[in-house]
């Protein structure tokens, strides 16, 4: 009898582990029979077999190779050429805040300069006591700083002002990236040059072939613009302007002038190409806005989107991103519904000054179409504006600067489609 009882027990204990493994699964888990049929579970697959790779056969890592469609893509018919254009990164696929490397979105007015290291060096002149020229070994001399910001190009979501154009969360929102730079304070710099009392801004200059270049008031120089050498711990990607680039945090992509070469202080705005002709925000009465630097507060849904699909009803996980170059993110809120409705979604991971904040919340699916919209309040109280909202007061000639709502449509079916709500 007391051998029966530990066979029942063994059965009964068997049972139940089968039944968290199905529970664990997810709501959609197959039921134990279809399970007990799956060749995934009941053989052994051929990477159990075999021995894989060592240690020494990928010196530098990579992803999985069943991760490869997990890419920054273009749109080839938004620029003239493939050197002055821009590639996309693949928001939909990703989580948490920090952007790999390797998918961080480029922006180009040249192409890739490639500088040898050695032969780096970056000057600065003008209104100051001394000028003064750095090698790259100079400025790791310097005190350095760690610090996450979110990068974002003017033009995100430009094509957005005149309606929906772009299917894809990647398309319209992923001219934006999140990243930890290291390098130093400029202020630093600044100071080892001695900026003159006239001094009101400064030039920055890169070494790609364009000459790119913007003005940056002297108080932001000052306040918490870095010289960075480094991105997620690893020296610059060149696409990202290896081997030093400015950062200035919450402010336009367009000022984050990569390949560093110079620093020029002087007592008005250098008016560059990109401060008149580019960069400023043509209004509906022909005037245009000018020195618009920061990127205001702005939010959208990641998941599900055009690329990412709702694909099996019952429980789900919508996944944001918020961010303001004003502060921090204070709260996100969600409809599933277009906008009769709103949940406050749930913050999770940092929430860290002018950085992405990522932002989730789950829901039951059965079917039913859906318009989910996002709309984030950052910490001084601003309040993600609709498109129609900014189209009262800027028209639709902009470019630059649409922090509007965006629509997803979810149709029955799962399939995600980019709309606008009348």
């Amino acid at each position: 009898m007391a051998e029966q009882d530990k066979t029942s027990r063994r059965g009964f204990l068997a049972a139940a582990a089968a039944g968290s493994v199905l529970a664990a699964s997810g709501a959609h888990a197959q039921g134990a029979g279809a399970r007990a049929a799956d060749k995934a579970i009941t053989e052994l697959p051929d990477w159990s077999k075999y021995l894989g790779d060592g240690v020494a056969d990928r010196p530098y890592g990579k992803p999985s190779k069943f991760e490869a469609h997990v890419v920054r893509r273009d749109v080839e018919w938004l620029t003239a050429s493939r050197q002055s254009s821009v590639n996309f990164t693949p928001l939909h696929e990703l989580d948490g805040i920090i952007t790999p490397s390797g998918l961080c979105f480029e922006r180009h007015h040249g192409g890739i300069a490639e500088i040898d290291p050695r032969q780096y060096r970056l000057m600065i002149n003008g209104l100051v006591d001394k000028e003064l020229v750095f090698t790259i070994e100079d400025l790791k001399r310097f005190p350095r700083i760690n610090r996450v910001h979110f990068l974002e190009c003017a033009a995100n979501s430009g094509m957005e002002w005149r309606g929906s154009q772009l299917n894809g969360c990647q398309f319209t929102h992923g001219m934006v990236h999140n990243v930890m730079y290291t390098g130093v304070p400029l202020k630093h710099l600044l100071n080892e040059a001695g900026v003159r009392t006239n001094a009101r801004w400064v030039m920055a200059e890169g070494a790609d072939s364009s000459g790119m270049n913007r003005s940056i008031p002297l108080a932001k120089a000052l306040d918490d613009c870095i010289v960075a050498f480094r991105m997620n711990g690893e020296m610059l990607r060149p696409e990202q302007g290896y081997p030093v680039r400015l950062v200035v945090p919450g402010w336009e992509g367009n000022m984050w002038v990569k390949w560093l070469r110079r620093l020029e202080v002087t007592d008005m705005a250098h008016l560059a190409r990109e401060e008149t002709s580019k960069y400023t925000d043509l209004m509906a009465d022909g005037r245009s806005r000018r020195f618009t630097f920061v990127m205001d507060c702005k939010s959208v849904v990641t998941n599900p989107s055009p690329q990412a699909p709702l694909l099996a009803k019952g429980q789900n996980v919508l996944s944001g991103l918020a961010w303001s170059g004003r502060g921090t993110i204070r709260r996100v809120d969600v409809t599933l519904d277009g906008g009769r409705n709103w949940r406050e979604a749930r913050i999770d991971g940092p929430v860290l000054n002018q950085s992405l904040t990522r932002f989730y919340v789950d829901f039951d699916w059965q079917g039913q179409e859906m318009m989910i919209q996002s709309r984030a309040h950052d910490s001084t109280g601003y309040v993600q504006p609709t498109k129609d909202e900014l189209r009262k007061v800027r028209g639709v000639n902009n470019i630059y600067h649409n922090n509007g709502i965006q629509t997803w449509l979810v149709r029955s079916n799962g399939e995600t489609e980019n709309v606008e709500i009348a």
